[in-house]
């Protein structure tokens, strides 16, 4: 092949190429024009028209599990523990005898008690004997009216002595019952503080044992002072009810406690030392999952809020200061700003308690872009997309559609 055939063949190579190159770039303009011929016009946002809602005043504080009833198992005589008659950890009846005391010394006093009870009564009848047959004697002055006074003073003196005996025996038997040491609640029983064999005390200082009542159970919840000054200010405003509270737990791991509880009282001391007011809520239990001592997290809420607005959470921005604004349609369907107060969420949405009226349309779709007093195309949220079609000297899949506002 000769020289100046191979220069044609070049030269034609890049002419074809320059031809290709002018007709994207001619193509990639006519896109960019149709793509702003297609951008004219007000942005379209969504938006929701607010009213008031009942919006419950909900609170989170930490709690603490105690139980329903404790009892501490102490005996009341001293003596040997002779007997451990129940099984650590197991449920106990009011009333079951737990330990068993050597009885030996209360009985000797039982039996002591009644021979001293069946002597004064022998006496007893020898001195109302005497003074009834005085009390004729002394009428014909047989014998002298002091003699028949005195007679009667010793009969007295003897049923007196009986009362005293007879009390003595009864806490002689009250002592020898005391050595059968019972359940005073039903409970769960913890473990034996003595065994066998050892001496217990009526004043030792540790009990034998400890029961507790788990189900129901108490939650002991700590609410500092502050904030219930200020929940009885909002109470005393209108818009604002009171609420019996239904209490949810949140445990240790995070997980949430099935069963609802209820607050029972709130107490009218101020822990000097937390500055805070114990408020109790009553739970069942019967899975015996809530054990004393343990820490939980509890949800309620105390009030009502009948005047409140639920704004959803793209609706409402932040500045820097944190002040909550919201984008609401104006006269001449212009996006207006909005100063509110929003200092709590419920699920998907705000709860804004100022800076809203009825009826308003806050934009909730289509804010990234919004500035104060722009024209808008307002449509409700969530609208379903309109398909247009296609403009003059468009091609198809070229706009030509408006997707929902956001």
């Amino acid at each position: 092949m000769s020289a100046p055939t191979s220069y044609r063949r070049s030269g034609l190579i890049v002419f074809a190429s320059a031809l290709l190159l002018a007709s994207c770039s001619a193509g990639d303009s006519a896109g960019k024009q149709g793509g702003r011929k297609g951008a004219s016009g007000p942005p379209r946002v969504g938006y929701v028209v607010v009213q008031p809602s009942r919006v419950p005043m909900t609170t989170e504080l930490a709690g603490r599990v105690t139980p329903f009833q404790m009892s501490q198992v102490r005996p009341q005589v001293a003596g040997i523990v002779q007997q451990r008659l129940f099984k650590e950890g197991q449920i106990v009846q009011q009333g079951q005898t737990l330990y068993q005391i050597d009885p030996s010394l209360y009985r000797a006093s039982v039996a002591q008690a009644e021979a001293n009870l069946q002597n004064a009564q022998a006496n007893l009848e020898a001195a109302r004997t005497k003074a009834d047959r005085y009390k004729p004697l002394a009428q014909m002055q047989a014998v002298s009216q002091q003699d028949y006074t005195d007679a009667v003073a010793q009969s007295r003196q003897a049923a007196a002595q009986v009362a005293q005996f007879r009390a003595a025996l009864q806490t002689a038997q009250i002592n020898l019952r005391f050595t059968r040491v019972p359940a005073p609640i039903t409970g769960r029983i913890g473990r034996s503080l003595f065994t066998e064999g050892a001496l217990v005390t009526a004043n030792q200082a540790d009990p034998l044992a400890v029961i507790e009542r788990l189900d129901p159970i108490f939650v002991d919840i700590q609410q500092s002072s502050a904030d219930l000054l200020a929940l009885r200010k909002a109470l005393a405003r209108d818009g604002i009810a009171p609420v019996s509270a239904t209490v949810r737990l949140k445990l240790e791991d995070g997980s949430d406690y099935g069963a609802t509880g209820t607050v029972e009282f709130t107490e009218v001391i101020v822990n000097e030392s937390t500055g805070t007011v114990t408020l109790r809520a009553r739970f069942p239990n019967t899975q015996n999952i809530l054990l004393p001592g343990m820490f939980v997290r509890a949800q309620f809420a105390q009030a009502i809020d009948t005047q409140a607005y639920l704004v959803p959470q793209a609706g409402v921005s932040r500045d820097p200061k944190g002040n909550a604004t919201v984008y609401v349609v104006g006269p001449g369907n212009k996006a207006v700003p909005r100063t509110v107060v929003a200092d709590r969420t419920i699920g998907q949405n705000w709860v804004v308690t100022q800076g809203l009226v009825p009826g308003d349309k806050v934009i909730v779709q289509g804010t990234a872009n919004l500035r104060p007093d722009i024209d808008v195309k307002p449509v409700p949220a969530s609208a379903p997309q309109k398909i247009e079609p296609p403009r003059k000297g468009q091609k198809p899949g070229q706009g030509g559609s408006q997707a929902k506002a956001g």
